[in-house]
């Protein structure tokens, strides 16, 4: 099978689109470095288009359309900013050879993200292309940027946001991915937000913020001594 077969949407059996997934992600299973996976990650992304990330963006306002208006809102533009932000974030680290620079390992647990990706774009799961796209664009998030799933800043419902603070990713279902994306979840990493008071000090607040935090960490975490 010509494996542009697979970008073109007018061609290709799912049982043979699934086949050239399965070859795509055993040689990513098989790259050794971040440089290495990103570098081939890009060869693979940039066969798909614009279009096909405004699709992408369609076919996500569709499964949130029973939200509220206001949270469908921040949701799709969180998530649009984050498809469309990642692929030109592939498209330029490979115009100026950055993926070059990106010596650091990929260890065994990362690596077997591809082959859930495997398991995950089977015949019968949907549109395999655009499936196959968003393990993708994740991939490269996680394991090549290592980065989480989810844009920093998004909320999930009851609030709570994905954060970076003083360098390390927060997610607050990161351990409840049973109830948010069983597929990306232990593949991220994000550490789970930690109950309140564990997260950080205030940095630079004010006295009044410093003592809320003592108070916090005092009542809801029962310090004694």
């Amino acid at each position: 099978m010509n494996k542009d077969t697979l970008y073109n949407p007018e061609q290709g059996a799912p049982e043979q689109v699934a086949a050239t997934i399965h070859r795509d992600c055993t040689r990513f299973k098989a790259l050794r470095s971040r440089g290495e996976l990103g570098a081939a990650l890009a060869r693979v992304v940039l066969l798909y288009s614009p279009r096909d990330i405004r699709q992408m963006e369609q076919n996500f306002g569709m499964s949130i359309r029973d939200l509220s208006p206001e949270y469908r809102k921040e949701l799709e533009e969180a998530i649009t900013g984050h498809l469309l932000g990642t692929y030109q974030a592939i498209r330029l680290m490979d115009q100026q050879g950055t993926f070059r620079t990106k010596k650091e390992p990929v260890t065994d647990a990362e690596n077997a993200y591809w082959d859930m990706v495997i398991a995950q774009c089977r015949p019968g799961t949907g549109d395999l292309r655009l499936r196959f796209l968003k393990f993708l664009l994740a991939g490269f998030c996680m394991i090549v940027q290592q980065e989480p799933g989810h844009p920093v800043g998004m909320r999930f419902p009851g609030g709570d946001r994905v954060e970076l603070v003083d360098g390390v990713y927060y997610c607050p279902v990161r351990e409840k991915e049973g109830e948010v994306d069983a597929a990306l979840c232990p593949f991220c990493p994000a550490q789970q937000t930690p109950a309140v008071g564990y997260l950080k000090p205030p940095v630079n607040a004010s006295e009044h913020r410093k003592q809320e935090f003592i108070d916090n960490c005092y009542r809801y975490h029962n310090f004694n001594g």
